[in-house]
């Protein structure tokens, strides 16, 4: 199938590209490259032995955004492109609603010109807000902390709309907890451009010298350690949920939401922890204020997208921070700096 992938050179993108060409699609990237590498794109060629399409644009450039659809036709999309980090949303909210709703209305009113209706959109467990109850399952009343949160909450909204105004379009909403972890070659993994606003890159950027310390956000919330609890999903895991979110759209119509995690949760001291024993690197770390928007705890209730997509996560704890670990070392500079040659790591990583 002929699958257009914005944001494809990012974080989750990059590893979906490897998963869809491994099933046998044919994909074409769109990124602007603002907070991405072409480097991640050479080595998803690299390692796939197999090439496909790129366009650099942005989405909100709707005349680009036409002339993709027109040459290469795409049968369905997964929508990646758009700003995610927490933190930065609430000092930058306009940026966010400019980037990730205005991006995303943009691409659709390019898509209706198109024959193209199935869609991918990648959302996040944000929506949900502070739980009222854990597990978190899709019947869970949406809210959310941040602006971050609320720009997925809206995008959520219009395709809910559009989906229930045309009976064509196939839309699948994956609300992801905590991406983690790297490809099992080292290769491809997380290289934000600034400062790492989520957890693991921050802490291999510790592991590897590029950082003096963690900063822990908080010590007192309602949790076993006090520390947050999440629901890390090993990346890998999270990118063959796409290509079982495109099958889905398929054989469905209408908007569903999916959640993606693995139904445990694990604190930030326990993530830490993990990482310690998988690295033998000591990571200090000090305890900080918390952080605007974080919420105690949040863990998914994911057997909706085991029923319905046939998909489950597989990889745990260990695994995550073993592959982390191992991008870490090859790539100390990220995408910027040269790779080194490292041992492989463990295959089930």
């Amino acid at each position: 199938m002929r699958i257009l992938v914005t944001g494809g050179a990012g974080y989750i993108g990059s590893h979906t590209l490897i998963e869809l060409l491994a099933a046998g699609h044919e994909p074409h990237v769109v990124d602007s490259f603002a907070n991405s590498s072409p480097e991640a794109l050479a080595r998803v060629r690299q390692l796939a032995n197999r090439d496909f399409g790129v366009t650099e644009a942005d989405i909100r450039d709707g005349a680009a955004m036409a002339a993709v659809l027109a040459d290469f036709a795409p049968e369905a999309v997964i929508h990646f492109a758009g700003l995610k980090a927490v933190g930065e949303s609430v000092a930058k909210p306009l940026s966010y609603f400019d980037v990730n709703v205005g991006g995303t209305v943009a691409l659709l009113q390019a898509l209706q010109g198109s024959a193209c209706r199935r869609f991918v959109f990648s959302s996040s467990a944000t929506v949900y807000g502070d739980p009222d109850y854990l597990p978190i399952d899709e019947a869970h009343p949406r809210r959310t902390t941040n602006p971050y949160g609320r720009t997925k909450l809206q995008i959520e909204g219009i395709l809910e709309d559009l989906a229930a105004s045309d009976p064509t379009w196939s839309v699948a909403l994956l609300r992801y907890f905590n991406p983690v972890g790297a490809h099992a070659s080292g290769r491809i993994g997380e290289d934000p451009a600034d400062i790492p606003n989520n957890l693991m890159p921050y802490v291999t950027q510790v592991a590897t010298g590029r950082r003096e310390r963690l900063t822990v956000h908080g010590d007192d919330y309602d949790t076993p350690d006090g520390t947050g609890v999440r629901d890390f999903i090993h990346v890998v895991d999270l990118a063959r949920a796409h290509v079982a979110a495109v099958d889905w759209t398929t054989r469905a119509a209408g908007c569903e939401p999916f959640n993606l995690g693995t139904g445990r949760g694990a604190s930030v001291l326990e993530l830490v922890a993990a990482f310690r024993a998988a690295s033998g690197q000591p990571i200090p770390l000090v305890i900080g204020p918390r952080r605007p928007g974080d919420v105690a705890a949040s863990w998914a209730d994911p057997s909706r997208a085991e029923r319905l997509l046939g998909w489950r996560a597989t990889f745990g704890v260990p695994e995550i921070c073993a592959s982390a670990w191992a991008w870490a070392q090859r790539n100390p500079g990220g995408y910027s700096g040269p790779e080194k040659m490292v041992p492989d790591p463990p295959a089930a990583a």
